[in-house]
This record gives structure tokens, C-alpha cells and sequence, in this order.
């Protein structure tokens, strides 16, 4: 019991940078679309980064992974070894492919669509492969159960992170325009974009820095039996990170192209990037769940009889009407949002809600994948992934020059709904569980009937607007009260209705 305590304890440690990362990022977007002169610098910022998240899974190669199962493997008598012959490894690749990028920095340049900006892509290339070989090390803090370096080493990227964003795309400038001879010297006021990318390279190099004691302060041994065999692990880890990475990236990465005979191919990529991103709170609920979910559902699965299949059903009940009153909470208040953003933005909030239901179902894609992590089946995930992949890649590729974003959105949608059904039906012929579907169904009903009701239900006064669906909304919270959440039953509010 007291490693399960400690298990949540950490678990909770490590989530806090990765979902504080998350909502910092989302707040970002409201300062870059702002800031930035024109929608089409938001799309390459769109563009850049989603090329980055597909190139730090393949420059990674699941050795962190790998890593773990080798280090804490009976016939490797030495972890260390283990860990020096992996940052080997990746030192190695991440030192030839900047190399690499920097010798062939301009034709890749025109390549991506940008071919005067050859500093935007060495810099993304510097990027990768200092947070590569930088995944390493967090992976060793992670071995030696060391939390809270861990923690205080994301925190710190995050806050350097923000503090040059803020340095470079506000302060400059503002100085820029009362002194500019203050910062001519060494600030461009045409170079926002590449000074977020900037911000970027200074916070990552500096996180080598305070890895220095994971990176030099140990005795290093290669051993090329060992790396054959992580590799070798790893080989299939890699194929499932790009299938989940492009299923996530892929409409970001290859818009330009497949929207090439759109007006403004690069100016919609903005746009559809900067609202996309409001769609990440239902992304950041995911990830706390997944937190919290992953240790509970394994300790669970050591209690003998089916009160512990019992236990999945009521967790994914509760997620679906957790994930449903955000979906709400979100749209019924898109109104205020809109007032952080710059009205050319506007005409892509039509495909919030959609890509909000598309993470959705991904979360209950994630709740789904129990089946095959409890019963060892997990190569099903790798197989789920390369089947929504497959749905992406032809709905993007089919639709995208016709529809634009709006298909982008409506294949994500696609996508995760195949496959949370196809985990559905296929889990309940291997592991079966008694999920609450008419509840599920109910909730889920409730929460379209109101959604509707207050998108179409025309009010022209904002104030009135944002009372009415207040209301909707509240009126979702009491049948949650009324059906699964009763106030006494709720530890802190039943000391005062006693």
C-alpha cells in the first residue's frame, strides 16, 4: 500500500510540469497571435513545431524505454552501463543530425516553404537535438526516484521559457519603439517568429547545463551488445510514438502542401493552429487523468473478484461526464475567449467544438486501453495507432484541398471515434467490462440537447448570452449532483450540510 502512496506521490510530481507545461503553452497562443503581424507568421510557428514533436520521436527512438527495461534487466548486472551506452547513443545521433540540418539548411529551408528563413530551421534542428539528448538524463532522474530534481528541471525550462518569450516578444518591442537605438543592436522587429524560437534554444541549452551531474559526473562504458538489444526493444516503441505522433501532427506538418491551391495556405495554418490550441484544456483533463489512472487501474488488477472491473466502469463514467462539462464550459464561454484574440482569428472557432469531441474520445480511447495493457496485448496499440493514422492521413490528403481546416478538424474527429469503437468492441471480446453506457449515452445526450440549445438560441446582447448558457450549464451540474454526485457523499461540502 505504501508503494502505491508513493507511486501517487511521484506520479502527481511529475504531472505537475507536464500539464503546468501544457496550460502555459496554451496561454502563449493568446500572446503570439496577438503579437505577431500576420496569421501566416502563426502558421509557421504552427508548421515548425509540429515537424519538431514527429523529429524528437524518431531522434529519441524509444530509448528512454528501452532504458528502463534494460536497466532494471536480471542479465544486466550494470545499470549504469545501460545508461551511458544509450546517451552514447543519443549524443551521437543528435550531434549528425544537427550536423546534418546545418549542412543542408538551405535547400531543407525551401523544402518547408520558407527558404529565407534559413536560421528557422538550424535553430529547430539545435532544438531537437539538445531536448533528445536531454530525454535521457530526466530518464535516469526517473531510475534514481528522484522527483523533485526532475520536476524542478522542467519547472525551470518552462520558466526560462517564458521569461525570454516575454523579453523578446513583448519588451523588445515596446523598447523598440520609444529607444530603439537601446536594442537595434541586437533585436530585428521582423524576427518575432524566430524569437520564439530563440526563447526555445536558450531554455533547452540551459537544461544541459543543469544536467551537467547526470551527463559528466558518472564513469561512462559502451557496450554494443547492449545498445543492439535496446534497439532492438525499442525498434517497435518507435513505430507506435510516429503512428500517435502523426495522427496528432500529420494535418499541421503537410497543410502547406495539400492546401497549395488555397489562397492563403500558410495564413489558414495560423488559424487553424491558434484555435486548435483552445481545444488543449480537454487534452490537459486527459493528461491529469492518465496521471492518476495508469497506477490506480494496476493496483486495482491485483485485487482478486470483479469489484475492481467494477471500479474501471464507475472511472470511465466519470471521466465521460467530467470530459462532457468541460466541452461545455468551453463553448458556452468561446465568447470571452474571443475577446484574447484578433478578429481575423474568428472564422476558425467553428472547429473548437469538433476537435474539443475529437480529444474526447481520445480520452476515453485512453481509458478503453486497459484491455490490452492489463492482459499484455499491447501491441493493439500499436496496431490502433497505425488505423487512425490511416484515417488521418486519407481525410486530410482527400479533403483538405476542397475544405481546407475545417477537414483537418473533421478527420481528427474521425479518427479518435474509430478508434475508441474499435477498442470498444474488440476489449469487450478479450477483457470484458460492464461499462455504463446507458449512462454514458444519457449524459452524453443531455450535454448535445444543451449545447445546441445555447448555440442556436439567438441572443444578441453578450451579457444576456453568457447568463443564459450559464444556466444551461448549471442545469448539467445539478443533474450530475442529482444522479452520481450527491453533495453528502462529497468529503469536503458534507461537513457543512450536516
Amino acid at each position: 500500500m505504501s508503494g502505491m502512496k508513493s507511486l501517487a506521490k511521484d506520479t502527481a510530481i511529475y504531472g505537475l510540469s507536464s500539464i503546468l507545461g501544457r496550460f502555459l503553452n496554451w496561454c502563449f497562443v493568446f500572446l503570439y497571435i496577438n503579437v505577431l503581424k500576420t496569421t501566416a507568421e502563426y502558421g509557421i510557428v504552427t508548421n515548425l513545431y509540429a515537424y519538431m514533436a514527429l523529429l524528437l520521436i524518431l531522434l529519441t527512438y524509444g530509448m528512454e524505454t528501452g532504458f528502463f527495461r534494460f536497466a532494471n534487466d536480471r542479465e544486466e548486472k550494470d545499470p549504469l552501463k545501460v545508461y551511458t551506452t544509450g546517451l552514447i547513443s543519443l549524443a551521437t545521433s543528435s550531434t549528425l543530425f544537427f550536423v546534418a540540418v546545418w549542412v543542408f539548411r538551405a535547400p531543407l529551408a525551401g523544402i518547408l516553404g520558407y527558404p529565407e528563413h534559413t536560421d528557422y530551421v538550424w535553430m529547430m534542428a539545435l532544438i531537437i537535438a539538445m531536448d533528445a539528448f536531454s530525454a535521457l538524463p530526466f530518464a535516469y532522474l526517473r531510475y534514481q526516484k528522484r522527483p523533485v530534481r526532475f520536476a524542478v528541471i522542467k519547472l525551470l525550462s518552462i520558466f526560462l521559457n517564458i521569461v525570454f518569450n516575454l523579453f523578446f516578444i513583448l519588451l523588445c518591442p515596446w523598447l523598440y519603439k520609444i529607444h530603439p537605438e537601446w536594442i537595434s543592436w541586437f533585436f530585428n522587429p521582423d524576427f518575432l517568429v524566430g524569437y520564439i524560437l530563440v526563447s526555445n534554444v536558450i531554455s533547452s541549452g540551459a537544461i544541459l547545463l543543469v544536467l551537467v551531474p547526470e551527463i559528466f559526473g558518472i564513469h561512462y562504458r559502451f557496450d554494443a551488445r547492449v545498445l543492439k538489444r535496446m534497439l532492438r526493444y525499442s525498434f517497435p516503441l518507435l513505430i507506435l510514438g510516429i503512428a500517435g505522433i502523426m495522427n496528432q501532427t500529420f494535418d499541421k506538418m503537410f497543410y502547406p502542401v495539400l492546401a497549395s491551391g488555397r489562397p492563403d495556405a500558410m495564413s489558414e495554418l495560423g488559424i487553424y493552429g491558434a484555435v486548435y490550441k483552445i481545444a488543449i484544456v480537454m487534452v490537459m483533463f486527459t493528461q491529469a487523468f492518465r496521471f492518476a489512472y495508469e497506477p490506480f487501474i494496476f493496483s486495482k488488477n491485483r485485487e482478486k473478484g470483479e469489484g475492481n472491473k467494477q471500479a474501471y466502469s464507475d472511472a470511465m463514467k466519470y471521466f465521460i461526464i467530467f470530459g462532457l462539462l468541460i466541452f461545455l464550459g468551453v463553448m458556452f464561454y468561446l465568447d470571452i475567449v474571443k475577446y484574447f484574440m484578433p478578429p481575423a482569428y474568428y472564422v476558425g472557432l467553428a472547429v473548437v467544438p469538433i476537435v474539443m469531441l475529437a480529444d474526447l474520445f481520445f480520452g476515453i480511447f485512453f481509458n478503453l486501453s486497459l484491455w490490452y495493457k492489463l492482459t499484455d496485448r499491447t501491441q493493439w496499440g500499436a496496431w490502433f495507432s497505425l488505423f487512425g493514422f490511416v484515417i488521418t492521413a486519407v481525410m486530410n490528403i482527400a479533403f483538405v484541398p476542397r475544405f481546407g481546416y475545417m477537414a483537418c478538424a473533421w478527420a481528427a474527429f474521425v479518427c479518435y471515434l474509430c478508434m475508441m469503437v474499435a477498442s470498444y468492441f474488440i476489449g469487450q471480446r478479450i477483457y470484458p467490462i460492464r461499462y455504463d453506457l446507458r449512462s454514458a449515452f444519457v449524459y452524453t445526450l443531455l450535454a448535445l440537447v444543451l449545447y445546441a440549445a445555447g448555440m442556436l438560441i439567438p441572443i444578441d446582447n453578450i451579457v444576456l448570452r453568457i447568463l443564459f448558457r450559464t444556466i444551461l450549464l448549471a442545469v448539467f451540474i445539478v443533474y450530475i449532483i442529482r444522479k452520481d454526485m450527491p453533495l453528502r457523499e462529497i468529503p469536503v461540502i458534507k461537513n457543512f450540510l450536516k
